[in-house]
């Protein structure tokens, strides 16, 4: 009978929790999974999440007043529910960050919630269009809602009637009524306005849990054109890499490339700091519905991945990488995506870069370290 290394299985099993349960093929137990994205949720919500009986997450990364974004809120409130699913002690925590949320939601008839808020005299404010939403925050509060209702009920606080106004007002004033596909945020109101894409919202996983949820088939309407653009935007670069935003017309969804500056910043043409959220968002729609259109998109950004030694920040749509340093913020999202469709070696890569410790003035890179750790 062979002899086994449990110094050597034990040093392999931890790697394997980093590389999510798989060493040289070999299952590693779910505890020590779970113990590893448990304690960077912790090590996360000491370092960014402030409040009392109203919790919110800060991304102002110690600088300057303290700010928070719907963007940071919803993925806190996901991340709680999450670690609440993997046996934290989190119920209490998350009603917080629910408080929170309602507490700066646009108007009471449509809850979705108010872009920034900056501390001005001891409070939380939100100022003229910062009053506005955005999409991508609202899709998740959605979604970890949905998800608080299955875990706790909601016979003291009601998750489910939360998430079904949410899911209305987003219906209402964030998706396009042509394309179908989400815009930006309620302030997109002209017609070159309601053209622009984040790419990241693509969240086609989410929808069709919205469709379920609420019984409202036209959710999976949403659903089946955030497939198409997810296939043509595949289709568009032999990388498969996606921008951070893009234009999107007609029933058709016709798409035109966007020039840098023209809506945020210097790469809105490039993979930048939202579609550096791509391969977390497609590897979310994996694992809810095993769409076999999102698993050749992501296969096909991971095929491109798994050609470079190390994973940068920012890269051309034609692969070429902008700058020689690394971000948490792209490593994380594409480490899950590896796990999520078991490719081992960039699972592997991935994970070497990841810091094993959460960054303590990182928000953005933090905060989508725990989020999809706990996925």
């Amino acid at each position: 009978m062979k002899k086994y290394d449990w110094k050597g299985l034990l040093s392999l099993t931890v790697a394997g929790a980093l590389l999510g349960g798989l060493v040289f093929g070999i299952p590693v137990p779910a505890a020590a999974k779970t113990s590893q994205s448990m304690t960077w949720y912790n090590q996360w919500k000491r370092a960014y999440v402030g409040g009392k009986a109203q919790k919110y997450v800060r991304s102002n990364n110690g600088q300057g007043p303290t700010t928070t974004l719907s963007e940071g809120q919803g993925y806190g409130m996901l991340a709680t529910v999450l670690a609440a699913k993997k046996g934290a002690n989190a119920h209490g925590t998350y009603n917080q960050m629910y408080r929170y949320y309602r507490s700066h939601r646009v108007s009471s008839q449509y809850p979705l919630m108010q872009w920034q808020q900056t501390m001005q005299n001891g409070k939380l404010k939100s100022t003229g269009s910062q009053r506005n939403s955005a999409t991508d925050g609202d899709l998740d509060i959605a979604y970890s809602l949905i998800l608080a209702d299955k875990k706790w009920g909601s016979r003291q606080v009601n998750y489910h009637q939360a998430a079904l106004k949410l899911l209305k007002a987003i219906k209402q004033k964030e998706i396009n009524s042509t394309t179908k596909l989400p815009m930006m945020g309620n302030w997109a109101t002209s017609a070159y306005d309601q053209q622009k894409l984040r790419t990241a919202d693509l969240t086609m996983g989410y929808f069709r849990q919205f469709a379920a949820f609420s019984h409202d088939k036209s959710w999976n309407t949403v659903a089946s054109r955030s497939q198409l653009a997810v296939k043509k935007l595949s289709a568009r670069q032999k990388t498969g890499l996606f921008p951070d935003f893009i234009l999107a017309t007609g029933k058709s969804i016709k798409l035109r490339a966007v020039k840098p500056f023209s809506i945020e910043s210097a790469t809105d043409n490039q993979v930048g700091y939202n579609a550096c959220r791509v391969p977390w968002r497609l590897a979310q729609t994996v694992k809810l519905t095993h769409n076999g259109v999102t698993k050749r998109a992501l296969n096909k950004q991971l095929t491109f991945f798994n050609k470079q030694k190390r994973i940068t920040a920012v890269y051309t749509l034609g692969g070429k990488a902008v700058n020689h340093y690394a971000n948490t913020a792209f490593t994380a999202p594409i480490h899950v995506a590896a796990i999520t469709m078991r490719k081992s070696s960039l699972a592997k890569k991935t994970a070497k870069q990841l810091p094993k410790k959460i960054e303590t003035n990182n928000y953005f890179s933090a905060t989508l370290q725990v989020v999809t750790a706990l996925q």
